[in-house]
């Protein structure tokens, strides 16, 4: 579960960004925007991080604060699951990332296994969306939606892309180490609970 403080930094932040988008008032909007001040320096008296790389990162979006969307594809062969090794940390993930503009679910799934994997794959079912702060993930700066789609091999083969340097299958009980701001052990066995009973119902939160 996500520290109390980084809770309540995002609400702040949350909070001044709806109303520096709506807000006419010119004292309303220095209230605003002195709320969104205090968030940024939240997270900076936390983690001690520059206050201007925060407010890039952290304060940086307009209109109204909605959740970012993380894609994660669920896709086995022979009881295993098909994992990639991430640059980024050198640890294993489901291949997936941020939900991009113009895509459905099932076509950023698809994109990001075969960037990653080299595997063609169609999606054919959601089995799960997690809130990223209900899970053991580090703490971070965004309200995350995470959304795993199982999909199937239709075609290509095992090849390392730009973002990852290893492909390989795993079972359940043999997982590599994990990257844990894009995956954990528990969600693993959420997608394996669907190999095994593929007619449960969607898992959420």
């Amino acid at each position: 579960m996500e520290p109390k403080w980084l809770e309540w930094a995002k609400q702040l932040q949350s909070i001044a960004q709806a109303g520096l988008t709506y807000s006419k008032d010119i004292y309303d909007l220095e209230r605003f925007e002195a709320i969104r001040k205090m968030s940024v320096e939240i997270l900076q008296e936390h983690t001690g991080l520059e206050k201007s790389m925060i407010a890039d990162l952290f304060a940086n979006e307009t209109g109204y604060a909605t959740p970012k969307v993380d894609i994660r594809a669920v896709v086995f062969k022979d009881n295993q699951i098909l994992m990639v090794r991430e640059n980024h940390d050198g640890k294993w993930s489901l291949p997936g990332g941020w939900a991009d503009i113009g895509f459905t679910p099932g076509e950023v799934a698809a994109k990001e296994v075969k960037e990653e994997s080299g595997f063609d794959v169609k999606a054919v079912k959601l089995l799960a969306v997690t809130d990223y702060k209900r899970h053991a993930h580090p703490p971070s700066p965004y309200h995350v939606y995470k959304m795993f789609v199982q999909c199937e091999i239709v075609g290509g083969q095992a090849t390392e892309g730009i973002e990852t340097s290893g492909v390989g299958f795993f079972a359940e009980h043999e997982l590599p180490p994990l990257s844990p701001s894009r995956i954990t052990k528990d969600q693993i066995g959420i997608a394996f609970s669907f190999f095994k009973n593929p007619n449960q119902p969607v898992y959420f939160d």
